[in-house]
């Protein structure tokens, strides 16, 4: 198994449905686009729709940090990469990219994903043959520079005085 560094998406066009009152993508379709390129990723980690289905294994998500740097409108053209930047035997900590065909970046996203066993719901191992997938996409991500936005907190900024 070849594993891109990073995993990036097919491209992607912003939908008509997507368009807000304000005439750009509605933040919640930043993360329906994230949320595409994270399944191609997943996919290629075995974990995809099949997975859930045939042995009652799944991801969700735990938290997310999305941030909004450009806004993007009806017909853009994105492309998205996945970046696995932390793991252990239950959990994954990715990093996002949207971009513009043109190179430009317009969204970033963070994400702690839990290893879900469907019949409890209940947080679980990856079982050993997605382990080793897990980490070889660590291992072929583990060269890519840690994102400059990775770890970012909210906050209010206050000037002393």
């Amino acid at each position: 198994m070849t594993i891109p560094a990073p995993f990036v998406s097919h491209v992607m066009e912003v939908e008509k449905d997507w368009i807000d009152y304000n005439g750009h993508l509605n933040m919640a379709y930043y993360n329906v686009i994230f949320d595409r390129c994270s399944d191609g990723a997943f996919d290629l980690l075995g974990m995809g729709a099949d997975y859930a289905r045939d042995r009652k294994l799944t991801i969700y998500t735990a938290e997310l940090h999305l941030c909004y740097v450009r806004e993007l409108h009806l017909g853009d053209k994105v492309k998205v990469s996945f970046q696995l930047i932390d793991h252990d035997e239950k959990r994954l900590r990715a990093y996002q990219e949207i971009h513009h065909v043109d190179g430009w970046l317009a969204a970033t996203s963070e994400t702690l994903s839990l290893h879900i066993d469907m019949s409890g719901p209940k947080v679980a191992a990856f079982p050993e043959d997605i382990q080793a997938k897990v980490d070889a996409m660590a291992a072929a991500h583990a060269g890519l520079p840690v994102p400059e936005r990775a770890g970012r907190s909210i906050g209010i900024k206050r000037k002393n005085g």
